[in-house]
């Protein structure tokens, strides 16, 4: 599958949409879901334009990896969910069709500030 680039979340990242944003820094972009599933409900995306977890643990520089896993910390700290402070969280990423993905970008939720439940149901 090639990168769509008028995907929402490349729209986002080119500031051609406005969103909540939370956090940004060279590897990532979060801001708030606009339609929460949880009290607590983030996106975190990673700047490179990778279609999912798989496209982007192939193809993304050492760098990018630990940015974005760093950047997911950042997030939940500047959130109150990340166990240092809060109570802890739900990360969540969607890959391709049967895993749910609707927008084709690697993004990763972050559910919290409540009981987030089981996982699968």
């Amino acid at each position: 599958m090639i990168y769509d680039e008028n995907n929402i979340f490349a729209k986002i990242l080119r500031g051609e949409i406005p969103c909540n944003k939370i956090y940004e820094d060279d590897f990532v972009f979060s801001f708030h879901d606009i339609n929460p599933q949880k009290k607590i409900h983030a996106l975190v995306i990673p700047k490179g334009k990778y279609i999912d977890l798989d496209e982007f643990s192939l193809n993304a520089s050492p760098d990018e990896m630990v940015g974005l896993i760093k950047g997911i910390n950042k997030v939940a700290k500047k959130l109150g969910i990340s166990t240092e402070i809060g109570k802890g969280y739900r990360a969540l990423t969607n890959i391709s069709d049967h895993g749910g993905q609707e927008v084709p970008h690697l993004h990763f939720h972050l559910f919290g500030g409540e009981n987030v439940g089981r996982m699968v149901e």
